[in-house]
């Protein structure tokens, strides 16, 4: 596991798929997000064909920001015959997903191993 202090993430593999970890409990201000979002896009440029799974399990709280920034990324890796799957996402968040109707366009799971096998 990579544990990369100046970001905000643990990003670690498991067989062809980039497992990020989010770090922050809180995920509001824009120089956050900013900064997520761009280690992230980095990880998909790298990838000829990104399989990214995004753990939440560390986040409590996340700004409408956050969810753009999520709808991009998304974006990107679908652009580049990728996938994306978010778990561990906690209650309060998730209905978030619900009430804005992501949990339609992203791929959600309750657990990383779930989130892992939908990947193979």
């Amino acid at each position: 596991m990579i544990r990369d202090r100046s970001s905000r993430l643990t990003i670690s593999t498991e067989g062809d798929v980039t497992v990020v970890e989010l770090a922050d409990r809180r995920i509001l201000d824009e120089v956050c997000i900013s900064e997520i979002g761009d280690n992230l896009n980095s990880l998909v440029k790298q990838a000829p064909n990104p399989k990214l799974l995004i753990d939440f399990s560390q986040v409590a709280h996340m700004s409408s920001s956050a969810l753009g920034m999520l709808i991009t990324l998304h974006k990107r890796i679908r652009e580049k015959g990728g996938e994306l799957r978010l778990c561990c996402i906690q209650p309060a968040i998730y209905e978030v997903f619900v009430i804005t109707r992501l949990s339609e366009i992203f791929s959600i799971h309750q657990t990383r191993p779930e989130a892992l096998d939908s990947l193979k």
